[in-house]
């Protein structure tokens, strides 16, 4: 499948801003199930400072804000050819070790309600693909997919009291929960073509669990499916803060306002 992507992100501030950078997340690399044809990224009202590859080989972008800038206009465009692969995307590679990834962090720290909703889960299901796809359903059951009940800091436990919460929320919680059964699972960040729109106020998010001569294999907790050819791979972590699209800092007084707006399309 070859998928066009279109991803706009502004920001308009109040007041002019002395100072800002961002760091962004937003370049998709060549990897299995997915070949980059082509991809440009275009900075109004700042300067691309710098990218490197960080510790997760994802690409990273550092841009700073025009001096006394009172917007910032983020965009990136670009085609990549997917295929299916069930969503295994094989070995692991980078500078992190796989034991990096079943540690916990801030987002996802168990607490009483993640170990209950794991409990009776190895009894369940004996066999690795089939256990995590069992978990990925229950994680669905106890918190659907609901708008509005938490927020990017929100954490894994947190988000099972609130009993719903978003791709972000259902992706900690499978991660949190994968840990907790031994395996290492990290956050991944992206796009994901809709059947019923072409336009989007917000990029995708999933998790990946891995299993012994599988590798990394995805769960879309929120759609209960394993990534296939509809889905892009941008950016991943140990939880949302590492895989996040943008992310960074800004001095100066008064709000901002901030508007996405992300196409994906087959060609």
């Amino acid at each position: 499948m070859r998928l066009k992507i279109l991803h706009t992100t502004t920001y308009h501030f109040e007041t002019p801003v002395t100072y800002g950078l961002q760091q962004l997340r937003l370049i998709p690399k060549s990897r299995t199930g997915q070949n980059v044809l082509h991809w440009a990224m275009q900075i109004d009202g700042g300067n691309l400072e710098t990218e490197f590859t960080d510790h997760n080989q994802n690409r990273v972008s550092l841009v700073s804000f025009d001096a006394h800038a009172r917007a910032i206009v983020l965009s990136c465009e670009g085609e990549v050819e997917t295929t299916d692969t069930a969503g295994v995307t094989g070995r692991h590679g980078g500078f992190a070790p796989l034991w990096f990834f079943q540690g916990p962090t801030d987002l996802t720290r168990p607490g009483t309600r993640l170990r209950a909703l794991v409990r009776g889960l190895k009894e369940e299901a004996p066999d690795d693909l089939p256990r995590l796809h069992a978990l990925s359903a229950r994680i669905r059951a106890a918190m659907p997919y609901e708008i509005g009940l938490t927020l990017a800091e929100t954490t894994a436990e947190e988000a099972l009291e609130h009993g719903g919460g978003v791709c972000q929320d259902h992706a900690h919680v499978f991660i949190a929960a994968a840990r907790l059964m031994g395996y290492p699972a990290r956050y991944v960040s992206g796009y994901l073509m809709m059947n019923d729109r072409v336009h989007q106020d917000a990029s995708h998010a999933w998790a990946e669990a891995y299993i012994d001569m599988l590798g990394w294999v995805g769960f879309d907790v929120s759609n209960g499916i394993s990534p296939d050819p509809r889905y892009v791979r941008v950016a991943t972590g140990r939880d949302y803060r590492e895989a996040a699209p943008i992310s960074g800092l800004r001095f100066g007084a008064g709000g901002e306002a901030m508007s996405i707006d992300i196409q994906v399309q087959q060609q």
